[in-house]
């Protein structure tokens, strides 16, 4: 079977409205697809930093995947979270990016995005905090219906993997 090693790191995020931010993120895969090792989701730290808008997380990846097919090639999906000083986590953006499909260390950013509400949700968000979140998940990866909801951009995740594949070859995938 072909092999698939993902090691990396989200390294932080940037262009958030606030500081003292935290990454929730997850793996999705097709059926073909197998984790041998590693977390397939995780959390990582707050961080508040002192200087700057760039929160820094460093938070480990490493994925070790077995797959006998390419469909549903992994995807990672991502939510970031303010915590204020009272300890209260508001969600600040959803995103998700393939995983490259090509050998090497590659840098990625992913661009992340809030559903909007409606001017009610706004203006209560304003004064009370909070916001609208979506009921599943799986919209964050799933086309479908992702493409009705009204959003509104947020910043960006910085992430940097090294893919390593292996017998790829044997099923006519040249790397």
């Amino acid at each position: 079977m072909a092999e698939l090693h993902i090691i990396g790191q989200i390294i932080g995020a940037t262009g958030f409205p606030q500081n003292s931010l935290f990454c929730k993120w997850g793996v999705h895969t097709g059926g073909a697809w197998r984790l041998l090792s590693g977390l397939r989701e995780g959390q990582t730290q707050v961080d508040m930093p002192q200087t700057g808008d760039m929160a820094y997380w460093s938070h480990p990846i490493d994925l070790h995947y077995t797959t006998k097919g390419l469909q549903g090639w992994p995807k990672l999906h991502l939510q970031v979270w303010h915590q204020d000083s009272f300890g209260r986590c508001q969600l600040y953006g959803y995103g998700y990016i393939h995983v490259p499909s090509s050998p090497g260390q590659h840098r990625l950013q992913c661009v992340t995005w809030r559903p909007l509400g409606s001017w009610q949700d706004q203006l209560s968000e304003m004064f009370v905090g909070g916001g609208p979140q979506l009921r599943s998940p799986d919209l964050i990866y799933s086309g479908a219906d992702r493409y009705r909801l009204h959003t509104v951009g947020m910043g960006t995740v910085e992430l940097e993997l090294c893919i390593i594949l292996r017998h790829f070859d044997r099923y006519g995938v040249e790397s």
